[in-house]
């Protein structure tokens, strides 16, 4: 065969790939994480530490500036993922939520009410009253079981005492004091939150979480988050031993980089897909804070703590099932805020000004072969 012929050939089969790979279409879901940031409703709870967030406590927390906050969540909650997905998340995982009402009002939102979304929520232990959940679209995923797994970590009475001194954090802003039972030196945080449904015909587990905060210091704090580390392991593990093949996905604000020990060692996270084993767990996000990026900042300096992990079962690449494709930061300009000390951050609130957080969301897209 001469050099002229086979490079026809080759010519040939190339566009007759492209034509066949341009008519394949995919079902695309997003998965969406956000931190909301102290969504409070404005009524006074007595059992939590919420006073902060009434009409008479120090941020002024009223109907007005409620509903507005709401309608700013759901502008974000309705876009993220757009780029590539019409439609809006088909999971959004939320933390610093207060309550299963706060969440009803937000779903009724204009911007997300005709997406039916359903909700699954649990109050946790956290002195603040803020817990985790998650929002799914009914139309396309069924829940059959979910459930709120507790950690239990504890603090020596010394440390206790300690800690009443220890300014709030020594490299990241927080509100997020750590609470501490003082007859068993208990500390009280956020439950994992376990939900198991079908999307499109297929079994997914989602696992929500908020991590401990880094009150105190990050050393100190961290074997909290090495904790719940491991205790998501374990949660991995179990499903994985029910099923080997168990499609499993880990989102949360963690209060932590990809490359601390509470996701490099205690959850064993990879970041590249080829050093992802199998049981193991891939992080995109490892990559993306190589390069700088990050969902939350400070001292100008810019951190991942918000984090979106699969199962090697959804790095097949065999798209006649689910399959993670690409994972993504929402930073819009309309998210970012535009002057003054905290330029280029996330427009987060204050007493003037009802903004949306101090992170940004992130999201991984979940593909399919259409059948």
């Amino acid at each position: 065969m001469t050099f002229k012929k086979t490079c026809f050939y080759l010519y040939v089969f190339f566009i007759m790939f492209r034509s066949n790979a341009q008519t394949k279409a995919f079902v695309i879901h997003t998965v969406a994480f956000y931190n909301f940031e102290n969504c409070y409703d404005t009524i006074n709870d007595p059992m939590t530490n919420d006073e902060e967030w009434t009409p008479t406590g120090t941020q002024h927390w009223n109907s007005k500036k409620y509903h507005q906050k709401l309608e700013n969540l759901a502008r974000v909650l309705s876009e993220i993922g757009t780029a590539e997905n019409l439609n809006s998340p088909t999971f959004i995982g939320g933390a610093e939520i207060e309550n299963q009402t706060v969440l009803e009002d937000l779903i009724k939102q204009p911007k997300l009410i005709d997406k039916d979304y359903g909700i699954v929520h649990f109050d946790s232990p956290d002195k603040r009253g803020i817990d985790v959940a998650l929002l799914y679209q009914k139309k396309q995923f069924q829940p059959t079981s979910f459930s709120n797994i507790p950690l239990y970590v504890y603090r020596k009475e010394q440390a206790i005492k300690e800690e009443v001194k220890t300014e709030t954090s020594d490299n990241i802003e927080t509100e997020d004091i750590i609470e501490v039972n003082t007859k068993n030196y208990r500390v009280y945080t956020r439950d994992q939150l376990l939900v198991t449904g079908f999307l499109n015909g297929e079994e997914i587990h989602i696992i929500v979480n908020h991590w401990p905060s880094r009150a105190g210091g990050e050393k100190k704090s961290s074997p909290f988050r090495e904790a719940a580390g491991a205790l998501n392991k374990k949660i991995i593990d179990s499903l994985q031993h029910i099923n080997p093949n168990a499609k499993i996905i880990t989102m949360g604000d963690l209060n932590d980089s990809p490359f601390n020990n509470s996701v490099k060692k205690a959850l064993g996270a990879k970041g590249k897909i080829q050093e992802v084993e199998s049981f193991g767990i891939y992080n995109p996000f490892e990559e993306m804070a190589k390069k700088g990026l990050g969902t939350i900042a400070f001292r100008d300096a810019w951190d991942i703590f918000d984090q979106v992990m699969v199962s090697e079962s959804l790095l097949k690449k065999d798209y006649k099932s689910l399959q993670y494709w690409k994972a993504g930061i929402y930073n819009k300009p309309f998210l970012i805020q535009k002057n003054g000390k905290y330029k280029g951050y996330p427009l987060r609130h204050s007493l003037t000004e009802i903004g949306f957080s101090d992170h940004f969301p992130v999201y991984v897209y979940l593909i399919r072969e259409k059948k």
